[in-house]
């Protein structure tokens, strides 16, 4: 199993695939609806949500012009009050921290809270390298490690498996882990979260490392915050005698009046609670309580690159909130694995390919894997724009592919099986920029109209497969505003 999954085919081949699986898109459809519409009564209980919306952004867009200042007030924080910090350029840096911190103190196990950026780098794998084995203890995540799955989705990782596939992954795979299934399992939800919690319980109490993401981090003291909704994280970020945090860099927020905002906005947009069940908050050591040591790895990973484009560099406001995967009616079809990415969704076909680079088949396509409709943009709790970026990374791929730097000078490198589309756009940009000649094209279709292909051939043809080319009208309009209305209005 990949943390990035890189080397999947792209993504309409892999969103054809998955379509195909009726329980699959059975799960999905379930699932994303129960939470879509929780989520719409959470949210029309608070009055000012719009404003909320308003100061996330805000609070997000002024900490990401000001990153490089409030990263190292954080870091000053953080070793004020006995942690240690970390930098990490990319994820091979931050696995080789990890996998030092943890062979240091002389243990071979580690528990881990739910964590997207050390998914995002594959630590598990890289530990795995190492000789040490990580425990994944959500109840999802486990559910996804028992499986030797993939997550599919930022809150839910296990969305795609129903209880009786569930029930099924306990039984069979327990027991290689730890404490094995209680005989007779069945799938009440009752029974499983039981299997779950006797099954973890001997981790937390036996491990001596625990490893941590956070959804923020707090400039101005050093303090993490993660909230969830299990329990789970509290035991791992107390009971460890070492902690060890991977975190983007993105998550920072200046102050803890700042982090008022979003504790309103990340429950209600993510489990359409009003707050989250557990809310745990960390500043460095103490000598009286949780971990003796802490350690805090600040993950760049494509982000600096992300920050230094004006349209794609919203996408580093989210907050993972994955409101915008359950009113998609892509992800509601084709699930997360076929982003072939830990972020899928609409979230993902952004962020992915700005982070990773769109090198791979399949972050090339993921800006493509989007029908804009703009629902997503409509819930998110911090107004990312994401039709906006979709269709500034699909210019970005068809026009160049490749960003990168020579000297001062921003260079975007060839790319490849956009020939065609580059050759129509000039071809469209020489016609409209001459109304005569674009008149005279007009006419010369629709008198040749009735020889018209029904689909397009070539590289166009994955495009008519599900549709046909609409008919082109007999009568161009300008000729019909002529002859209808005349004068010298004509072609307005």
């Amino acid at each position: 199993m990949s943390g990035t999954f890189v080397g999947m085919p792209a993504f309409p081949k892999a969103a054809h695939e998955a379509v195909g699986n009726a329980t699959l898109r059975g799960n999905l459809r379930h699932a994303t609806h129960t939470i879509r519409a929780k989520r719409a009564r959470a949210v029309a209980e608070v009055p000012d949500w719009a404003e909320l919306r308003e100061a996330g952004k805000r609070i997000k867009d002024h900490t990401l012009r000001h990153l490089d200042r409030y990263l190292v007030q954080l870091e000053e924080s953080v070793t004020a009050a006995g942690g240690t910090v970390h930098w990490a350029a990319d994820a091979d840096e931050a696995n080789r921290i990890v996998a030092d911190l943890v062979k240091a103190t002389g243990e071979r196990e580690v528990v881990k809270v739910k964590s997207m950026a050390t998914q995002e780098i594959a630590l598990n794998e890289a530990l795995e390298a190492e000789g040490i084995r990580a425990y994944e203890t959500d109840l999802a995540e486990l559910i996804v490690q028992l499986g030797k799955d993939r997550p599919s989705h930022i809150l839910v990782p296990a969305i795609h498996r129903n209880r009786g596939e569930i029930r099924d992954i306990f039984a069979r795979e327990m027991g290689a882990w730890g404490r094995p299934a209680p005989e007779g399992l069945t799938d009440t939800p009752a029974e499983l979260a039981e299997a779950a919690r006797l099954h973890l319980r001997e981790k937390f109490l036996r491990a001596k490392v625990g490893i941590s993401g956070a959804n923020f981090m707090v400039a101005e003291t050093g303090t993490l915050v993660v909230v969830e909704s299990e329990g789970n994280g509290r035991m791992c970020l107390t009971l460890p005698e070492t902690l060890i945090s991977v975190v983007g860099i993105e998550k920072v927020v200046p102050t803890w009046r700042d982090l008022e905002v979003f504790l309103q906005t990340l429950p209600r947009s993510s489990t359409a609670e009003r707050m989250n069940p557990y809310t745990s908050t960390w500043t460095g050591t103490t000598s009286e309580d949780g971990p003796r040591e802490f350690h805090l790895v600040l993950l760049d990973n494509g982000r600096t690159d992300t920050l230094a484009d004006e349209v794609g560099r919203q996408a580093l406001r989210c907050i993972r909130c994955s409101a915008c995967l359950n009113v998609c009616p892509v992800y509601e079809r084709a699930g997360g694995h076929a982003y072939g990415s830990v972020y899928p969704g609409p979230i993902g076909a952004i962020l992915s390919p700005q982070l990773r680079g769109t090198q791979s088949e399949i972050d090339a396509s993921l800006p493509y894997a989007s029908s804009l409709c703009g629902s997503c943009y409509e819930v998110c709790p911090v107004a990312i724009d994401i039709p906006e970026v979709l269709v500034h990374l699909r210019e970005r791929v068809a026009q160049g592919g490749e960003v990168t730097r020579d000297g001062n000078k921003v260079v975007l490198k060839p790319a490849k099986g956009h020939a065609a589309e580059r050759a129509a756009m000039r071809a469209a940009r020489w016609a409209f920029a001459r109304p005569g000649a674009l008149r005279a094209g007009q006419r010369l279709a629709s008198r040749t109209r009735r020889l018209h292909p029904r689909s397009l051939p070539g590289p166009g043809r994955a495009w008519s497969e599900a549709r046909e080319l609409p008919p082109v009208p007999a009568e161009p309009f300008r000729d019909w505003w002529q002859r209808t209305r005349g004068g010298p209005e004509e072609g307005k």
